[in-house]
């Protein structure tokens, strides 16, 4: 059991009792244990004794029992206890936005509403708004949320996608010669419908026998023929597809298997579409099909039938941002806020990754539920990485810590600090993070405000949506991008898998108005930085080069531009 898993269970059962109307302050208990763990990364858990758990903060005698009781069984009593009293249903409804686990409760008492399906029908009938402490504008947001849910049914975040992907390509090519990941996964989508792969074999017709013996599949016989394997992963709602292909024909189905079909209607100077040259004589490799009609390569993550002939005109695949060409880390939280790592610690992690720079980002003062610094504490975080930075300087390491904040944007588009504070920090992460009910053209205004705040460096997260769980703030793109241009600000494309906003499709217009972009990955604790990995892939899928790419400067260059940036560092 990991400290996450022991983290889970405990919030499992801290929702469970809140659904069941325990005593407040048991589920107060839990609530505040399960707070202050998710940012303790010391020690397991699991190895730790009753006297060494009830040392660290908000954990008592009772938690820290529960905590060993997980660590042997891998549950509790009382969870399973709550479990057997728990249908099924009610739990798929904490997916919803709009209402916790009490109000849960409520609707489940009140009207013995126990499914989503059921839940969505009362909400349509006027029902739920009946209740005591619900209303009409409760009922329509629990409405909305469930079509959201019910319109992504079946689907999985990149990241998600990306680990199952791959965990299948290693079984596949155990059985198969060629093998290669296709479809939405290869085309970088930030959500994924289908698994897709392509077989190379000379034996199509025992192609389907063969993927049966492989226990992680599940075949969906009536859909599928001796050509297409179509079935599922047991556990996982997301369809899977594998073809087969002749060897020799290998190279143009590939081409095809990673392309949207708005892609092959490109026609080149010959006259003929990709689509043509495709299902023509067998070439050597996908570029060679491009090269067939007139056309520039086009990478597969690009191939959505857009601009993306436009920017292959222009620039090469060479250009596109990569891990390895970014230099720093930007955006980052430390235990200074809501994070888990002391800003040694992630700056000593983002060094052993090879990188130049971090940018130390922690909430605002705003920010109260996650810890946000007031002033007293913000001049003290920014004396730690001073001296933090003289330290390096002195040990002869080109490596800095660069002060940064992100502050909260406030409803009339205004940052949380006053001006003599924003003045100290090296640059300022403007960011949405409540009242997002906006309309839209309030809540464009509001960014525009934001951005031109001449201390606003980088525009965080624009919409703040989260893929799969809600919607983003509803904006006028292009004006929030025209002011950026306007005011020098970069946009961030946030590489939380949960995020990655700014959304791809708004890259290219972000570029041709000379709008710099910076992937940065929002990071909560030391593996936070590996999302840079999600972050890369969807800027990749937008155009993004590494000449546009903020966090592809070199330390010399980042440190000019910030300091070029800031109107007056104090």
């Amino acid at each position: 059991m990991t400290n996450s898993d022991i983290v889970e269970i405990l919030e499992t059962t801290s929702k469970l009792l809140e659904l069941h109307g325990a005593d407040s302050f048991k589920i107060r208990s839990y609530g505040s244990a399960v707070y202050n763990l998710d940012k303790y990364n010391e020690r397991p858990l699991r190895e730790m004794s009753v006297t060494e758990l009830t040392a660290l903060p908000g954990v008592g005698k009772g938690i820290a029992a529960k905590i060993i009781e997980i660590s042997h069984k891998g549950t509790t009593a009382e969870l399973d206890q709550l479990l057997e009293q728990t249908p099924t249903g009610l739990r798929e409804m904490f997916k919803i936005n709009g209402i916790g686990p009490k109000k849960i409760g409520v609707i489940w008492r009140e009207t013995g509403i126990d499914t989503v399906y059921d839940l969505e029908i009362a909400c349509q009938n006027g029902v739920i708004a009946q209740l005591k402490g619900f209303g009409a504008n409760t009922q329509s947001k629990i409405l909305e949320s469930i079509q959201f849910m019910k319109s992504h049914a079946g689907m999985l975040r990149i990241d998600q996608a990306l680990t199952l992907a791959e965990q299948l390509l290693k079984e596949l090519q155990g059985r198969f010669e060629k093998v290669e990941i296709t479809g939405e996964v290869r085309r970088n989508m930030e959500v994924v419908n289908t698994l897709s792969f392509l077989v190379g074999t000379a034996d199509i017709p025992s192609m389907n026998d063969t993927l049966n013996t492989i226990q992680l599949l599940e075949q969906r016989k009536a859909d599928s023929s001796p050509f297409i394997w179509r079935g599922k992963i047991p556990g996982f709602e997301i369809h899977v597809e594998i073809f087969g292909v002749a060897p020799e024909r290998y190279e143009n189905e590939l081409f095809l298997a990673s392309t949207d079909e708005n892609h092959w209607v490109f026609t080149g100077t010959s006259g003929e579409s990709l689509y043509k040259a495709a299902k023509g004589s067998p070439v050597v490799s996908e570029s060679a099909i491009y090269e067939k009609i007139g056309l520039p390569f086009v990478v597969p993550e690009m191939r959505e039938g857009l601009s993306e002939l436009d920017w292959a005109q222009q620039y090469r695949p060479d250009d596109l941002i990569t891990w390895n060409k970014l230099r720093g880390i930007l955006h980052n939280h430390s235990t200074w806020s809501d994070g888990k790592n002391s800003i040694k610690e992630m700056a000593e992690f983002c060094r052993s990754l090879g990188f130049d720079y971090l940018g130390m980002a922690d909430h605002s003062q705003t920010a109260v539920y996650a810890n946000g610094l007031n002033i007293d504490r913000v001049m003290a975080q920014l004396q730690e990485i001073d001296a933090l930075n003289k330290d390096y300087q002195n040990q002869g390491i080109d490596f800095r810590i660069f002060k940064g904040i992100e502050s909260d944007i406030l409803g009339d588009g205004s940052l949380d600090y006053p001006v003599e504070i924003l003045a100290k920090f090296d640059y300022i992460v403007a960011s949405v993070h409540a009242n997002l009910n906006m309309t839209e053209e309030k809540a464009t205004e509001r960014l525009l405000n934001a951005i031109a705040n001449p201390y606003t460096t980088i525009l965080g997260h624009p919409t703040g949506r989260l893929l799969l769980s809600r919607k983003g703030y509803p904006l006028d793109h292009a004006a929030v991008i025209d002011a950026c241009a306007k005011h020098n600000v970069v946009i961030e494309i946030n590489a939380n898998p949960w995020r990655l906003d700014l959304d791809w499709r708004w890259i290219s217009y972000a570029m041709e108005k000379g709008v710099l972009l910076s992937i940065n990955p929002d990071a909560h604790e030391l593996n936070g930085y590996y999302d840079m990995k999600y972050g890369t892939l969807v800027a990749r899928k937008g155009g993004l080069t590494h000449q546009m790419t903020l966090n592809a400067k070199s330390l010399h260059e980042i440190t000019a531009y910030f300091a070029s940036r800031n109107p007056g560092i104090i």
